[in-house]
């Protein structure tokens, strides 16, 4: 993650956690080329007549994070881990959307490193790789969430340790070992 003012940001979220609703205003400018950036990575690789742009992904996951009922974030990193986790949804969302636009599509297998293409050819693939990521969870939750942070949420392997408070090989281990089990999951359907 960029450099960002630790302690400030951690101010501002412990003000915004007690309900100072002008802390968001000041945390916004200094979050928002982070977010930019994790946004950037999801849409790359998109098509240019894409609907869902880079902004929009990014002023989707403010909404998102805006309106969270209970914010009890304990850091920067949290913050962008949660972040992640709404830009996830509003992919998979965005994909749904799609795919019920082209009913009949059958899911096909689909690699790690494409998810991020997110075309109506592309939709059903997304849709199933959420699925077998919530089928990973049921069965690890700490490995779906360093998919979740490393791939959606662009970590690097000391931030998503940082994050889940583990060792930097535990990541290493359970992000190699998640990869497998997906790419296993998704050649099955």
């Amino acid at each position: 993650m960029v450099n960002l003012p630790d302690n400030e940001v951690t101010r501002l979220l412990e003000s915004w956690n007690n309900g100072c609703q002008e802390a968001l205003v000041e945390l916004m400018p200094l979050v928002y080329q982070e977010l930019r950036r994790m946004a950037k990575q999801y849409m790359n690789s998109q098509p240019s007549g894409h609907t869902l742009q880079t902004t929009a992904l990014i002023h989707e996951a403010y909404l998102k994070l805006a309106d969270k009922r209970e914010k009890n974030w304990q850091n920067r990193a949290h913050f962008f881990a949660v972040a992640a986790n709404a830009m996830r949804h509003i992919l998979v969302d965005h994909a749904r959307a799609h795919k019920a636009e082209k009913r009949g599509v059958e899911a096909q297998f689909i690699a790690l490193e494409d998810v991020a293409v997110i075309s109506n050819e592309r939709a059903a693939e997304v849709v199933a790789l959420d699925e077998a990521l919530q089928n990973l969870a049921d069965l690890d939750e700490r490995k779906a969430r360093i998919v979740e942070l490393r791939y959606f949420g662009g970590l690097s392997v000391e931030e998503t340790a940082e994050v889940l408070k583990i060792s930097r090989n535990t990541v290493i281990r359970d992000w190699n070992f998640a990869k497998m089990w997906l790419l296993r999951e998704l050649s099955n359907q």
